[in-house]
């Protein structure tokens, strides 16, 4: 079982046992695959151009483990090469949301006329800006990027309310790569 990605160019890849390490144009990430359960099992090899995750197993678990890593890798080859943007919109119908960044924290304030200010964490390295009713999420690492755009999305929940009635809240509306791209 074999599963390689080609290495893009002005991206530089190293590889110490399960330890990865991807440097590029928008930083540097790096991650450790090492599990007890797999590393005997699996291995992550670089050649020339490719990043190769292989196993002489073929159990369906060490299967799914090889194709985790190597799109956790992929993943954080694009994000060195290009960077992820995400963007939300803030809708609402009555009561004006406003939101604001205080330091590694979102604050949405007026949500549905309350008194009290909701938060959400914004996770890792992720840039926010914030236009009247537009928020855009940038970043390298898509994962800290995702968290964070679900951390708003779950600030603005409503419980105990018919969600087709009141659609007030923050939305992600399009993921795509800093060069524009879609995912």
């Amino acid at each position: 079982m074999e599963k390689s990605t080609q290495i893009p160019k002005g991206v530089d890849v190293h590889v110490h046992g399960m330890h990865v390490r991807v440097k590029g144009a928008h930083g540097e990430l790096q991650r450790d695959f090492d599990d007890a359960r797999f590393n005997t099992k699996v291995k992550i090899e670089r050649d020339n151009e490719k990043v190769r995750v292989s196993s002489s197993d073929e159990n369906k678990k060490i299967k799914a483990i090889v194709g985790t890593i190597n799109a956790h890798v992929k993943n954080m080859m694009i994000g060195v090469s290009n960077g992820y943007k995400y963007e939300m919109k803030v809708l609402y119908t009555h009561f004006p949301i406003s939101v604001a960044q205080s330091g590694s924290e979102l604050q949405i304030k007026n949500f549905f006329g309350e008194k009290s200010t909701r938060t959400a964490k914004i996770v890792g390295n992720v840039e926010v800006k914030i236009d009247k009713e537009t928020l855009t999420l940038t970043g390298n690492n898509v994962e800290e990027v995702g968290q964070t755009a679900g951390n708003i999305e779950r600030a603005c929940k409503l419980d105990k309310r018919d969600r087709r009635i009141f659609q007030d809240g923050i939305y992600l509306s399009e993921r795509k790569l800093k060069s524009g791209e879609h995912v």
